[in-house]
């Protein structure tokens, strides 16, 4: 399997920490890339940010239109024949940039796994069930997939890694409730997972980057 595309930005030359950071449906790498300024991480070691391109596909709830996706999606209230395979095949094409990192001199505990919307849905699934302590996950406006077998693939190795969960209170897209319910799902399992909203819908906002700059600074440190 052939690494994905990805963009990639350094706040440092020499980067000893990473965050890989996974778009939503329907975009590619480039989405995010142009926050990072906004971040203000001055205070910490130098970040490699990675923003991968999902591969294209076509989506069954978009009337079956081919877009960049990390997996299907069969039913509006996104838990409707959950796409198994489609996820499973994305973790492994992901799983491989988080080794690239690793081999390229960053420590596992110094890397993030970050996502939007469906990103979101994929960095939940893999940093929960990967076999090495990562520093944090972000979870922005996305939900927990395949949530009825978190309990038995999860992974020990992530049980204490710091969740960071944000959501829209207006979020049309990814209904709040959804989101609460896996903010909870991953509470009762005993993660150490932090809850955030916004009055915002489906996007970000900038009290949102304060609190994602605060929590990068948290987890990866301060130099």
């Amino acid at each position: 399997m052939e690494l994905l595309p990805c963009i990639e930005l350094e706040t440092y030359s020499n980067p000893s920490a990473a965050v890989i950071w996974l778009h939503g449906l329907g975009a590619d790498g480039n989405d995010f890339a142009p926050i990072i300024p906004e971040l203000d991480l001055t205070g910490c070691p130098g970040i490699r940010f990675v923003f991968p391109s999902a591969p294209s596909m076509p989506v069954t709830v978009n009337n079956g239109y081919v877009m960049p996706a990390w997996y299907d999606i069969n039913g509006r209230n996104l838990m409707d024949q959950e796409d198994a395979v489609g996820i499973l095949n994305s973790a492994n094409a992901i799983n491989k940039l988080i080794e690239r990192e690793a081999s390229r001199g960053i420590a596992y505990d110094k890397i993030v796994l970050a996502g939007f919307s469906q990103g979101c849905a994929m960095a939940l699934h893999i940093g929960l069930r990967f076999p090495h302590k990562l520093a944090g996950i972000m979870a922005l406006s996305g939900y927990l997939p395949l949530a009825m077998r978190l309990d038995i693939e999860k992974h020990s190795a992530n049980q204490n890694t710091p969740i960071f969960m944000a959501h829209g209170v207006y979020d049309s897209v990814v209904i709040p409730e959804r989101a609460r319910t896996s903010y909870a799902i991953l509470k009762k399992i005993g993660y150490p997972v932090e809850w955030n909203e916004y009055q915002m819908e489906h996007s970000v906002n900038h009290e949102e980057l304060v609190d994602i700059s605060r929590f990068l600074q948290q987890v990866l440190g301060k130099v």
